[in-house]
């Protein structure tokens, strides 16, 4: 059984990227434009790993989801992605398993789903 990823991106361009590569890997990839609930998505989709951008439109941010997503379920790993370093000091970012700065070249992205799904107890690799 593939594993299955949550991509939340207010870009459409990066869900598309990121669905793409992470589909070319192996994974079941779902995408959101962060406009559902989290907690709506997660019962819906399962997923074990989500990549979730940190600005998410105007009023949105995904430090706000994380702390969603961290009530319900500790250990479920999340990427967080953002263009912008500074978020990096937010205190809200401690939650996430890994802080990735949005960038062109998908490797350091790919490293750290692959080292999240491969180390996961009880589920099967992709």
């Amino acid at each position: 059984m593939s594993k299955k990823i949550l991509v939340v991106d207010d870009e459409l361009h990066i869900r598309m990227l990121y669905q793409e590569e992470l589909a070319y890997k192996g994974f079941k990839v779902t995408t959101s434009d962060g406009t559902e609930p989290i907690l709506h998505l997660l019962d819906r989709e399962k997923p074990d790993l989500v990549i979730l951008d940190i600005k998410l439109g105007l009023d949105k941010s995904g430090l706000d989801l994380l702390q969603e997503i961290r009530s319900r379920d500790q250990d479920l790993p999340v990427i967080l992605c953002t263009g912008f370093e500074t978020f990096q000091n937010d205190l809200k970012s401690v939650d996430a398993d890994h802080y990735i700065i949005k960038s062109a070249d998908m490797d350091e992205l790919m490293d750290k789903v692959m080292k999240i799904m491969t180390t996961q107890r009880g589920h099967e690799n992709p």
